[in-house]
């Protein structure tokens, strides 16, 4: 495995000083630019930055004295000099890339330190798909630094997943070079609950000094959160309004609040600081799940911070929030996160701190994009054959697979309903009044109820969960299938029509996992997501051009939402309320069981 790790300060601390005093001579040095330093936040006109071994050496006023012969020299041309871009919170598998990908995707938009959690692929692979997603990012010629998932499954007793986690997986990942910390908790209740092993891997992740993410997706900031926060967790991006954001600095949290490609929880939690005036150093911003259009089209964490700024944030504190306040969070401010002597030489050039185009991106000290196009390799992992091959179906499946019979003698029935809510994560528990006709449950297209199935994939069972869900407006003939299937990553199958969800998920068994959309007996739409069924190792465009294509699908079957794909793949999320599909049955996420799907007569 080729290692891109950056040398470490002890071992380049004398040439640093050498190059500071003026006694060596610095491998680069940027001059005529504007430093923001996050530090003070100021803006530093005409401030120079000298660069030896990936690092920065000497930041201030004039480096002239670190310029030797074979110094090179980079015309800041009175732009601003940033430091990168850092996503404190992110799921790699969300953009449907490898490691290498999303990197190349996201470099050009100016991120170079990324914290990441790959419980998708922890769900499908195990221990060993989450140490092969951390040995690619180590690979890269930016900063990903990964979070051990802590929690496959999401909710025990309430999903299956294709591997589960132990707190001795937890121990163990530990001290692997790239781990920094736990993934975020997303079985809240079990903590609150003191379950001991969430407990343990919560202490083997505090006794190897690093850092536990959070997840406390409740409205309720009693006793439950207070226990909850009791527990260790020490960051939370499940925060939805103000009142979340300040419950969780009071606490002695930091409040992620995330942009991505479905998620809007920044404009609601940032009046915390912009007008109730908490301070900001206990803020952070970061994306959680982006979609790879969303990479191409609109930007990373420069589209963050940008959305932040017109939130009302101050341009350097929203820098902060992205920077220095992530670092310092991670335990990694004498790394990143500055502009500051020693840290690692991560810099963008940007004319605008408002519009903030990237201009140019330098990170350990190499430019790694110019004007948006990438200038380095992002090197690929060797993906073994198993890793490709995780949809198992157990059989071939007809219509009949996704019928829902009615119980004896009823003539219509009232059926506990997923609500879809537009760019939010939780969901509504609805109900309906649906027909019975020859002993099936219809669903009800006319008031936008259809059905949703979820088709067992880790372990070749052939079982299927049938149910309701409402919210995306679809019409028609049509069906959607996704392995992507958050957090069990089973295959959830949504439609209209019983046949064309037999034809998606079988598409979905032949080319090894991914997203397809069916109207009318004939595949409208494909993305091919061969690596745990959650990957592609095509490039971030490439596959964006499939997703937008498979957007229009749903356009096509009549959906409005805004990015409902990402709706669609949090449908078995059964750690976020209300109402969840699982392999096990429909959960009730209020009180964490399996509920009936008809109400009593």
């Amino acid at each position: 495995m080729m290692n891109q790790t950056i040398k470490s300060w002890p071992e380049v601390a004398p040439r640093l000083i050498a190059v500071a005093a003026g006694r060596e001579p610095a491998d680069c040095v940027i001059r005529g630019g504007k430093l923001v330093n996050v530090q003070s936040r100021e803006v530093l006109d005409g401030w120079e930055v000298a660069i030896a071994e990936g690092r920065f050496a000497y930041v201030g006023p004039d480096a002239s004295h670190c310029i030797g012969p074979e110094t090179e020299i980079i015309d800041a041309e009175g732009r601003y000099l940033i430091p990168g871009l850092c996503d404190a919170h992110m799921h790699i598998e969300s953009g449907m890339l490898t490691p290498a990908e999303f990197a190349r995707a996201v470099i050009p938009h100016g991120t170079t330190s990324m914290f990441v959690d790959p419980h998708e692929i922890a769900n499908v692979l195990g221990l060993e798909g989450v140490r092969l997603m951390h040995d690619e990012a180590l690979m890269q010629p930016v900063s990903i630094f990964t979070q051990m998932p802590s929690c496959a499954p999401s909710a025990p007793g309430l999903e299956t997943t294709g591997f589960e986690i132990s707190a001795e997986d937890v121990a163990e990942a530990m001290i692997w070079p790239g781990i920094v910390g736990l993934g975020e908790m997303m079985n809240f209740p079990g903590v609150v609950a003191g379950d001991a092993k969430m407990l343990a891997e919560i202490a083997a992740t505090q006794n190897a000094h690093k850092t536990v993410g959070g997840h406390y997706a409740s409205p309720d900031l009693g006793p439950a959160f207070h226990a909850y926060v009791a527990g260790g967790p020490a960051d939370d991006h499940e925060g939805t309004c103000e009142a979340d954001a300040i419950a969780r600095v009071r606490q002695g949290m930091k409040s992620m609040m995330r942009l991505g490609s479905a998620w809007y929880d920044v404009e609601s939690q940032i009046t915390a600081v912009t007008q109730k005036g908490l301070d900001p150093r206990n803020f952070i911003l970061c994306t959680d799940d982006s979609h790879s259009g969303t990479l191409v089209n609109e930007g990373h964490m420069n589209r963050v911070v940008r959305h932040a700024i017109a939130c009302g944030a101050e341009p350097l504190v929203a820098l902060q929030m992205a920077t220095i306040n992530t670092a310092t969070h991670f335990g990694l401010e004498r790394e990143l996160g500055s502009i500051a002597p020693g840290r690692r030489a991560d810099v963008v050039l940007t004319s605008d701190l408002v519009s903030l185009p990237i201009e140019r991106v330098i990170a350990r000290g190499q430019t790694v994009a110019l004007n948006g196009e990438i200038t380095v390799e992002t090197p690929h992992l060797a993906w073994p054959d198993h890793a490709r091959n995780t949809v198992h179906l157990g059989k071939t499946l007809t219509a009949e697979d996704f019928v829902i019979r009615a119980p004896e003698g009823a003539n219509s029935v009232t059926a506990k309903v997923i609500g879809v809510i537009e760019n939010q994560a939780p969901t509504k528990a609805l109900t309906a009044d649906l027909p019975v006709i020859d002993t099936i449950v219809e669903p009800d297209t006319a008031n936008d109820v259809v059905q949703i199935a979820l088709v067992e994939r880790h372990h070749g069972t052939g079982g299927v969960v049938n149910g309701f869900v409402s919210g995306f407006g679809y019409t028609g003939n049509m069906a959607m299938a996704s392995t992507v299937a958050h957090d069990s990553h089973h295959m959830i199958v949504v439609g209209t029509d019983r046949a064309n969800m037999a034809l998606a998920a079988n598409r979905l068994g032949e080319v090894g996992g991914g997203i397809t959309v069916f109207r009318n007996g004939e595949e409208i739409a494909l993305v091919e997501l061969p690596i745990a069924g959650l990957m592609s190792e095509e490039h971030a465009q490439t596959v964006a051009l499939k997703a937008g294509r498979m957007v229009e699908a749903m356009a096509e079957c009549g959906c409005t939402l805004n990015n409902a794909y990402m709706q669609h793949s949090l449908l078995a999320l059964v750690v976020i309320p209300e109402l969840r599909i699982s392999d096990l049955g429909l959960v009730d996420v209020t009180k964490f069981e399996i509920t009936e799907l008809f109400e009593e007569p």
